[in-house]
């Protein structure tokens, strides 16, 4: 576009696995095709350099800028080292790293130019320059992701590039490397049966890529903090701002969902930005302290139930006819805001956030769980169902998964009960509960609300209440404990809880 300093920003996943090992499962190889259609797009961009921003290149004080003109190494990933090694090599614009920290410096935080052999570069910047630019047909630039910056400032180091941009008389295609969710799976899986680790991430993943396919940046940049408390955003998603900044903080922008897959339980997305007004620099302006900006905050810090119900009154650009989204290179097989549901997901897209204007009564995530590690229900009915905010797990017992086994109970020849320890029917309970709860991407340490049910208080109480507080005692969830004349198996325990998502 005449007179932009960016014509097209892409946010992409910086995993290594689409990488080194796409053969390996179904939903890792149709992320590579999509990068490689991306890699098609960036080849038709008439740009000077190609910024990156990764959130796995981290610095604590302040930040960092490669200025080593010719970065080259073998990288090995510290987490995936099984996947093999990466050979790189970099051609970077040092002029630009230099006129980047220079405008960085000028807002008050400390600044390196980093030029020695042998300074790693981060995976996901790697994988970002090895799919989409492998050839250095764009020189590089690249900046750190400070862990600790909150939205202001990252947002000024994003109007910083732009800056930058502008005076060096530079027009870049602008790389976030940042996964959405970013929740890995603690147990080693078989690649083949990759998911994203739960629905909750899944659904607010499809939250995000519903605005950025409507090219809704400006709006996804205000979700953020909301985003990574629900969904563990990556580094709480905080690229997110940068790129705003960067973009002139709008959303004048065509969306373009290239692929969107799990990759270790993460939500891997490749996503393309096109503006539909030119990106201009922004001068400095501090908001902090301002009747806009604490406003602005504050929304931040809202509920989801307060938001959702709120009057909408920010306006947003109306555009008289909406532009076709860019699209992939002819003849891929990857089209554009290709993102179905994970295979057997009965979960739809929604639309978020509500239409300027309007007052929308909540529109809550309702939905069952039925966990494959936990004890089979005995009954027409899941081991939870996810409603708004809240988790309402059944009543569950102590019986293992794929057996009617009863942990701690010894029967004689007729079935009949002989004796049993409640000790170890409790604690296989909330062995029970922990297996929903962790698959539902919750843990025990939400739990709110316990309901238990003892065939036998006189008798049962005291153990087990001595299990319970061993699990309990540092989430004091409240309690209720009665007693009940039966259980539906030969079971003298069962726990019913309600929990935070």
């Amino acid at each position: 576009m005449e007179g932009s300093l960016i014509n097209k920003a892409y946010i992409v996943s910086g995993m290594p696995h689409v990488l080194l090992a796409p053969d390996k499962s179904p939903a890792w190889s149709r992320l590579r095709q999509a990068w490689q259609a991306l890699a098609e797009d960036i080849q038709q961009e008439e740009a000077d350099l190609i910024l990156y921003y990764s959130t796995q290149w981290l610095s604590i004080l302040g930040y960092m800028f490669q200025a080593d003109p010719r970065p080259e190494w073998v990288h090995v990933d510290q987490n995936w080292h099984e996947l093999g090694s990466i050979p790189y090599q970099f051609q970077i614009d040092t002029d630009f790293a230099s006129a980047y920290a220079a405008e960085v410096d000028q807002l008050g935080y400390k600044t390196r130019l980093i030029n020695y052999r042998g300074f790693p570069i981060d995976t996901g910047t790697i994988v970002a320059q090895k799919l989409l630019n492998s050839d250095n047909r764009l020189p590089a630039a690249i900046v750190s992701c400070n862990m600790y910056s909150e939205k202001e400032e990252t947002t000024h180091v994003g109007q910083a590039a732009a800056r930058a941009l502008q005076k060096s008389g530079k027009k870049a295609v602008a790389v976030l490397v940042s996964n959405l969710s970013n929740r890995f799976h603690i147990e080693k899986i078989n690649p083949q049966e990759d998911r994203v680790s739960s629905r909750k991430d899944d659904e607010w993943n499809r939250k995000i890529l519903d605005m950025l396919a409507a090219g809704d940046v400006e709006d996804v940049a205000q979700t953020v903090r909301e985003f990574a408390r629900q969904a563990n955003g990556d580094q709480h998603f905080k690229g997110m701002w940068w790129l705003n900044g960067l973009l002139g903080q709008t959303n004048h922008f065509e969306g373009c969902i290239y692929g969107y897959e799990p990759v270790w339980g993460t939500g891997a997305a490749l996503v393309g930005l096109k503006p539909t007004e030119p990106v201009q620099a922004k001068p400095f302006e501090s908001t902090l302290g301002s009747e806009e900006g604490s406003q602005a905050e504050l929304v931040e810090e809202l509920t989801d139930f307060e938001r959702l119900t709120m009057p909408v009154t920010r306006a947003k650009p109306h555009h008289p006819a909406p532009a076709p989204a860019p699209t992939p290179t002819p003849g891929s097989t990857i089209p554009a805001r290709d993102f179905a549901p994970t295979p057997g997901s009965t979960v739809p897209a929604r639309d978020f956030p509500p239409s300027p204007g309007s007052t929308i009564l909540a529109s809550f995530p309702d939905y069952e769980i039925v966990s494959k590690t936990s004890a089979e229900p005995v009954g027409t009915y899941p081991h939870a169902r996810r409603y708004g905010d809240l988790l309402f797990l059944s009543g569950i017992g102590p019986r293992k998964h794929g057996t009617k086994d009863i942990p701690g109970i010894v029967f004689d020849a007729q079935r009949k009960v002989v004796s049993y320890d409640i000790r170890v029917q409790t604690q296989s309970v909330i062995d029970n509960i922990k297996k929903i709860l962790e698959e539902a991407g919750s843990s025990l340490d939400k739990v709110i609300d316990v309901q238990v049910f003892l065939t036998n208080m006189a008798q049962d109480f005291t153990g087990y209440n001595e299990v319970y507080n061993a699990a309990f005692k540092n989430i004091r969830p409240t309690r209720t404990t009665v007693e009940v004349g039966a259980l539906p198996t030969p079971i003298a325990v069962e726990f019913k809880v309600i929990a935070r998502p």
